[in-house]
């Protein structure tokens, strides 16, 4: 059996690679003239795309709770600890709202156009700002910090 703190860096990828795309999906889209909401073909992907990444994200957050829970447990205390649980909330928080939004559009047939799209635009670097900022974090709690993770034999 996997142990539970090895799940969450398994899981952190999915709602990374999903708002990636959804961002890099509604620019490419926007700079092509075609709508990003409502029941278009990029709305849908979009939608989509929304869902998993907010999904993802809570079930990372989850599991990276239990995990921190774990490594405290066994004697580690640190503030990148902290700042990484902060902003896993904060993207917990932020992708939940974003996918009931998109959600809401999708559902409504809502076509979004001229400057609400750019704030949408504007919304996604945020959000992919933040799920980077999150993961250079975790990244460091592994890969700098060792937490979690088993020495390589030498």
């Amino acid at each position: 059996m996997i142990p539970i703190e090895h799940i969450h860096p398994m899981l952190v990828h999915f709602p990374i690679v999903f708002f990636l795309t959804l961002a890099a999906l509604d620019s490419v889209a926007v700079f092509r003239g075609a709508s990003i909401t409502g029941r278009s073909a990029v709305g849908n992907i979009a939608a989509g795309l929304a869902v998993l990444s907010a999904l993802g994200a809570i079930s990372a957050f989850a599991l990276g709770d239990a995990a921190l829970e774990i490594a405290q447990a066994g004697g580690f205390m640190s503030e990148v600890g902290e700042i990484h649980e902060t902003l896993g909330t904060v993207t917990v928080v932020l992708f939940s709202a974003w996918a009931a939004l998109r959600v809401y559009l999708w559902m409504k047939d809502i076509t979004i156009s001229g400057a609400k799209v750019w704030m949408m635009l504007l919304v996604e670097a945020g959000g992919a700002a933040i799920v980077l900022t999150t993961a250079f974090y975790g990244g460091t709690l592994v890969y700098e910090l060792g937490v979690n993770v088993a020495r390589a034999a030498q």
